[in-house]
Formats: structure tokens, C-alpha cells, sequence
């Protein structure tokens, strides 16, 4: 179990490792190309050390044509994600709206929403709250006040907006496929009172109709499940072999697994509390019907 930069920096020196071998050059041609030591790069493959936006794009113009406009694209992102604070990752170009925020969003909130951005498919199991990326602006505002006590609310105003930003990923294009399975008591909680609970219920009900999303509810009925390990989301990304990360949050820090016994044994546990939840039909069902009893 690692922090997202570590993570990040390992993925990200192992994928440009493998473009250098496509490309026919050792390590030592590739930093007389860039005007770098052989060492410089070596420390970048193995994730001993950050690297900035340009260098990225320096290895990348010498490696030539292995290298795909998407690719291109994802791995800088990546490099955004894998720099940590201080290494110059948070001016990388494109989809960097949270580097505004850098003041208020820890670190390891900042990696979180880079993996978020990037990423092809997340998948999801929530026991106590609606996912960040289908939460309502009051939903949101009664979590974040709940969640982070005595916050002044200029401050709560802020992480309510990250939160809703966050959202755009879904809108995309392509958008982020998103499968989500929510405990019952996810639905039943009053956070924020029945007319914030309401309106929330009903937007989930109408979020659930977009092809991009799968949402299914695990009923109270299922009794004991997998998910009571708590909480998780599984990231995977497009065109960049074995880059799948599961996150875990705690009431400090996250935790990142990236390896693959440890994403074989999440993969399988979301695909066995999917089998247990709810049709996205029939979800979506009890999710109306909770919503007109609020």
C-alpha cells in the first residue's frame, strides 16, 4: 500500500521504460538525445525520483513515433499526478482545473482527482454517502459541513465546488464510465434534512439514465456482504497496460493498491456485491420510491 505519487512515479517510469525499448534506444542514448545523464533517466524508469511536465515531453518527442497522440496526452496527465507537490506536476497543461484549488485541497486529494480525470472506468462501493460525483450542491454542502466540522463556510463553499467539478468527467469526451453499488443506507441517511435527501434521491434516479453510469443498490435484504469491509473505488485507464489502482480513503489519508493480487482480489469483490445489488431498474425503482416517501 503506497501514496498516489508513488504510485504514480512507478507507473509512469515503467511506461516510458517500455516506449524507450520500442523505440530501439538504451538509456544512455535517450539522455544524450534529451542532454540529460544516463542516470537522470534511470531514476525516472525505476520512480526514485519526480519528474516535471517538460521532461516528459522531451523523452517523449526522442522515442518518436511508438508514441500516440493519447498516450501522450495520458502520460503527462500521469506525470501530473506522480510529481507530488513541489516538482513543478501541478502546472502540467490540460485537464489541471484543481491546480487552483491548491490551497485548500491537500495533496492527496489533488491525486485523487488527477487519477479521477484520467482515468477510463471507475468503479465504486459506498456504504454511508452518495459518491462525490453524483452528489447535489446541498447533498454535497451537508456532507462537507458534517465531514469537516467548524469549517468556515467560505472554505465549505470552495470544497463544494471542487466537488461539483469534479463532475464535468462525467459530461466528457469520452465521458468517465461509472459503476457505482450503494448500500441501502446510503439512500435512507438524512444527511442534510428530507428536502436535501429528496432532491438528492431524484437526481440520482435521473443520473442513473446516463449510459456512461451503472448504478445499482445492495438492499438492506442481502444482510452481511463483502462491501462491510468499507468503502472503495477502482480506477482503470485507457491504453496503458496494468495502470489499475484501488483507492481506499481513511479519515486521515488514502491509500493507493496498485498491486495486481491486491486488484485481482478488489475486482473480484466489486463483481461479487454487484451480483448481490439490485438490477440498475430495479435501483432505480427504490430509489424513486425512497425518494417520494421522503
Amino acid at each position: 500500500m503506497q501514496h498516489g505519487p508513488a504510485v504514480r512515479r512507478r507507473k509512469l517510469g515503467e511506461e516510458l521504460r517500455a516506449l524507450r525499448d520500442r523505440s530501439g534506444l538504451t538509456s544512455g542514448e535517450a539522455a544524450r538525445l534529451v542532454g540529460w545523464h544516463q542516470s537522470k533517466v534511470s531514476r525516472i524508469e525505476t520512480g526514485r525520483s519526480g519528474v516535471k511536465a517538460e521532461d516528459i515531453r522531451l523523452l517523449l518527442d526522442a522515442y518518436g513515433d511508438v508514441v500516440s497522440t493519447q498516450q501522450r496526452a495520458l502520460l503527462e496527465a500521469l506525470g501530473a499526478s506522480a510529481a507530488g507537490p513541489g516538482t513543478g506536476g501541478d502546472r502540467t497543461p490540460g485537464r489541471q482545473w484543481w491546480h487552483d484549488y491548491r490551497g485548500l485541497l491537500p495533496q492527496e486529494y489533488r491525486d485523487f482527482i488527477s487519477l479521477e480525470a484520467g482515468a477510463r472506468s471507475a468503479r465504486t462501493v459506498e456504504l454511508s454517502v452518495v459518491p462525490g460525483l453524483l452528489q447535489t450542491p446541498e447533498y454535497a454542502r451537508a456532507v462537507t459541513r458534517a465531514a469537516l466540522g467548524g469549517l468556515p463556510e467560505p472554505k465549505v463553499d470552495a470544497l463544494v465546488d471542487v466537488r461539483l467539478a469534479r463532475q464535468s468527467v462525467l459530461r466528457a469526451d469520452p465521458p468517465l464510465e461509472l459503476s457505482a453499488v450503494l448500500d441501502e443506507a446510503v439512500l435512507r441517511r438524512q444527511i442534510g434534512g428530507a428536502g436535501v435527501m429528496r432532491e438528492q434521491l431524484r437526481h440520482l434516479a435521473e443520473v442513473a439514465r446516463l449510459p456512461q453510469v451503472r448504478l445499482q443498490v445492495l438492499p438492506f435484504s442481502v444482510g452481511g456482504h463483502l462491501g462491510l469491509t468499507g468503502p472503495f473505488v477502482i480506477f482503470s485507464f485507457p491504453n496503458i497496460a496494468d495502470l489499475d489502482v484501488v483507492v481506499l480513503d481513511h479519515l486521515t489519508s488514502s491509500l493507493y493498491l496498485e498491486r495486481k493480487e491486491d486488484l485481482e482480489a478488489y475486482s473480484a469483490a466489486f463483481r461479487t456485491i454487484q451480483a448481490h445489488a439490485l438490477p440498475p431498474q430495479d435501483s432505480s425503482d427504490l430509489i424513486s420510491s425512497i425518494a417520494d416517501d421522503a
